[in-house]
């Protein structure tokens, strides 16, 4: 009880970190290795994800086809050909957003273990591991905009399910119920029925981390969150450590990682991330800095706090926060 009175009491924002985190080059030390090679394992993983999911066109031509001709068998063949190894890919995307989820508890464990006194140490010191958890919050924010903006994923996992039902109904065998039975399909359509997905998984999955180690004060949590959100927008606004980045693509990679721990902080923290007391400051700065990028390429980001947060529309959140992201 006292930690959380602490948590919810907190009105002082304390000082800044200011170290530059090497999001680009950070190797991990030996006490940070076994850690870092688990989770290593599942981030050499997410590349090939994202470029499969960029790639996805959905069987649309064949469903629509299909639907039209009910009594044409041949075409309900082919949409049904077209649709299970498109299942297979949603399949192997959900899946892997379960061992994305225990990589990220993995990391939650390091980062907020007793090793060192305070957040601002872990992050300093323990770099590689910082930049695997950043590395997790960039695929998941990649992968829910290029979800949001591809309707056929849920078309094409719609149209199996009916068509499954039906053959069942029929006692047609169908090819591909083997890789997808009705409990597994049914927690695949929750998960893609999100619109953002991913980031649903590691909210969900930050707060049962949560609630799992009790004997953890929830700050040793939030604490990791908001200080790594204030890293990030110190390095975008300090000169001297933004000329340190040797691309471009790694300002884009600090901004969606700070609009990633907004997030998960606010469905963490008792009263969220938008509260005066907040340990992270949303409206006056982070906004800001958002809304200073070209539109194009922040406008996600916006998104994201706008529609996924849990605490945006409380009371509590201050009128300011409100008319930003409006």
């Amino acid at each position: 009880m006292g930690n959380l009175l602490k948590v919810l009491t907190c009105t002082d924002l304390e000082q800044e970190p200011n170290f530059f985190l090497d999001f680009e080059n950070a190797q991990p030390t030996e006490a940070e290795r076994e850690t870092w090679d688990e989770v290593d394992v599942v981030l050499k993983d997410a590349l090939a994800i994202l470029d499969e999911l960029q790639a996805y066109k959905g069987a649309g031509q064949e469903i629509r086809e299909a639907i039209q001709n009910p009594n044409d068998e041949a075409l309900q063949d082919q949409a049904w050909a077209a649709v299970v190894p498109l299942v297979g890919k949603l399949k192997k995307f959900y899946e892997f957003s379960q061992r994305l989820e225990a990589a990220l508890h993995s990391l939650l464990r390091a980062l907020t273990s007793e090793t060192y006194d305070d957040p601002t140490q872990h992050l300093e010191r323990e770099q590689a591991l910082a930049k695997q958890f950043a590395e997790i919050l960039h695929f998941t924010l990649c992968f829910d905009e290029l979800k949001m903006t591809n309707p056929a994923i849920q078309n094409d996992f719609s149209y199996y399910r009916r068509t499954l039902s039906r053959m069942r109904i029929n006692n047609v065998p169908a090819e591909g119920e083997n890789e997808v039975n009705n409990e597994l399909a049914n927690r695949i359509s929750l998960f893609y029925a999100d619109a953002t997905p991913m980031l649903k998984t590691l909210s969900d999955g930050t707060t049962k981390f949560v609630s799992e180690n009790k004997n953890l004060p929830i700050e040793n949590t939030t604490d990791v969150l908001s200080t790594m959100a204030s890293v990030c927008k110190v390095m975008l606004e300090t000169p001297e450590y933004r000329s340190r980045f040797s691309s471009e693509e790694t300002v884009s990679f600090c901004l969606r990682v700070m609009v990633g721990v907004i997030i998960l902080y606010d469905y963490v923290h008792p009263v969220g991330a938008f509260v005066k007391s907040s340990k992270i400051d949303v409206s006056e700065t982070i906004i800001s800095l958002l809304r200073d990028q070209p539109p194009n390429s922040v406008e996600g980001l916006l998104n994201a706090l706008r529609y996924t947060t849990k605490h945006l529309n409380d009371e509590s959140t201050t009128k300011t926060i409100k008319s930003m992201l409006q």
